[in-house]
């Protein structure tokens, strides 16, 4: 059997219906321990990342924090940044499906490149 793509597993964890244009990717993935597990990790991520919501993200440091930082920078000399600008209200939703697009990012490369160093086990 042919090994399984690494976006078709993407595709299936995300729920895109995919599988009816290759049953033999279903079958693969049915008999070969790897793939199963392959899948159920990239799921995992997947419903974990649908689950992020606003109060999940990392919020701004307090403004102490960067009186602190500017103090020190000043004594190197150095002209600190600003601190970075709070997302308006309207940007909530966009920032979530950043988050959720980084997490399964992530997730895709580290299986992705885990499966490049590694040799194929069934």
């Amino acid at each position: 059997m042919p090994h399984v793509e690494p976006a078709h597993l993407m595709e299936l964890a995300l729920g895109n219906d995919i599988s009816s244009n290759d049953p033999g990717a279903l079958q693969h993935i049915a008999a070969c321990i790897r793939y199963r597990e392959e899948l159920r990790q990239i799921t995992r991520v997947v419903v974990s990342a649908r689950g992020v919501e606003e109060s999940d993200l990392p919020a701004a440091p307090p403004e102490r924090v960067w009186h602190h930082i500017t103090q020190e920078l000043s004594a190197t000399k150095k002209t600190p940044a600003p601190p970075p600008v709070k997302p308006a209200h309207g940007l909530r939703g966009r920032t979530i499906r950043y988050a959720l697009g980084l997490v399964a990012g992530v997730a895709f490369v580290r299986w992705w490149s885990r499966d490049r160093h590694a040799p194929w086990q069934h």
